[in-house]
């Protein structure tokens, strides 16, 4: 049985976009037969190397505003729930250490929509760890060991060098998605081109 490709999502908790893309990149890679890798990062870092103290929706008040009617709009078409959390956006490093803690139990996936859901859905606070220990039991986890290694060294270390890698990758913004070709695809409305350049379709002969 030959490989599947794969793609690589590029993910950050705050991210309003990347909300709907983890909402519905499993399905979608299922049918284009590509693996997806899970990647959460932080965009703080590359956002402060920039001169950005808060995410552009914040910096930009007319672009904040249209983001969140097309995040209404594209929420309501997709049949998910949305509530705007207080304060936005949320500080998404503990649920990024954790989310990476689980990559060897193959539950990446699982959590991270699940904290998505806790945020975006219910305007829960990802970053108090009552909620993320609460999400951990609700999956069936062992919750206070997976906490205990996510604030391990270890962790810590990879979601640093998972940051820089996306840096020097040229990220900018989330959710991107990377092919293994190295093509990028920036945001939710990518989705489809991005599974569809994996699974090595191109558009107008494209190479």
């Amino acid at each position: 049985m030959s490989r599947r490709p794969v793609l690589d999502f590029w993910y950050e908790f705050s991210s309003t976009y990347s909300y709907l893309a983890a909402a519905r990149i499993e399905a979608l890679a299922e049918g284009a037969e590509v693996e997806v890798r899970w990647r959460p990062f932080l965009l703080g870092p590359i956002f402060a190397a920039q001169g950005w103290t808060t995410a552009p929706f914040n910096l930009y008040p007319a672009r904040g505003r249209y983001m969140w009617r097309d995040i209404e709009r594209q929420a309501a078409r997709l049949g998910l729930p949305l509530v705007r959390p207080d304060p936005f956006p949320q500080n998404g490093l503990l649920a990024a250490r954790v989310a990476l803690s689980l990559r060897e139990q193959g539950a990446t996936p699982a959590f991270t929509r699940a904290v998505f859901r806790a945020e975006f859905a219910e305007g829960r606070a990802i970053a108090d760890p009552a909620v993320i220990l609460a999400l951990l039991r609700e999956l069936g986890l062992d919750a206070p060991g997976v906490m205990a290694a996510a604030q391990g060294a270890a962790v810590k270390a990879r979601l640093r060098a998972e940051t820089e890698e996306a840096r020097t990758r040229g990220l900018f913004g989330a959710p991107t998605l990377l092919t293994a070709d190295g093509e990028m695809f920036w945001g939710n409305d990518r989705l489809e081109e991005a599974l569809a350049w994996a699974a090595g379709e191109r558009p107008g002969g494209m190479r």
